[in-house]
């Protein structure tokens, strides 16, 4: 028997990372439907997809402020260490300098860093299809599997029509069950 006061169980910790697309202003669809299966949430997003983003409606909801930006050394850690990653919507900026391993943001340092601390990682595009036929891109996803991401198979959209179908928040819950299941 312990000496140990009885702890609750930690609830697994899920980061949100939101890049600058349109369908970013919808993210609380993903940290809710999180929160209803369980999971804390905590929000980072690129410089430039904090401005897709009412920043205090996400703190009101998560119980954590949004991150876009290093801490300063010695400050305390804003989030506990995630148990998971969801990159929605992901922009094709953000995948190919993930793949490339370029760090030059707050978020994609966390995704460069989760490779190596093996934390299940999903990753939902929004990229239209013109983008999506540049070679680079094809080869970053393809880069990427090989690294053990998780990417949803939704179908880029025309250029400049906006999303033709829903974006697919519930495909990162879904792609990160059967990870996440194997590990308890």
């Amino acid at each position: 028997m312990s000496d140990q006061p009885d702890r609750p169980a930690r609830k697994p910790f899920l980061y949100v990372i939101v890049c600058a697309a349109g369908v970013a202003r919808d993210v609380d669809r993903l940290f809710v439907a999180a929160q209803d299966a369980g999971w804390d949430v905590g929000v980072v997003a690129t410089p430039q997809g904090l401005g897709f983003l009412d920043a205090a409606a996400v703190e009101a909801r998560t119980g954590y402020p949004v991150r876009s930006a290093w801490r300063s050394p010695g400050e305390p850690r804003p989030l506990p260490d995630p148990d998971a990653i969801a990159v929605a919507p992901a922009t094709f900026n953000t995948v190919n300098k993930w793949a490339a391993g370029i760090s030059d943001t707050l978020a994609l340092g966390i995704l460069c860093e989760a490779y190596g601390l093996g934390v299940p990682t999903a990753v939902l595009p929004a990229v239209n299809s013109s983008l999506a036929a540049h070679p680079a891109y094809a080869e970053s996803l393809r880069r990427l599997r090989g690294m053990g991401v998780l990417v949803s198979p939704h179908t880029p959209h025309t250029p400049k029509s906006g999303e033709a179908a829903p974006f697919p928040w519930e495909d990162a819950l879904e792609l990160l069950a059967p990870v996440l299941s194997a590990r308890t």
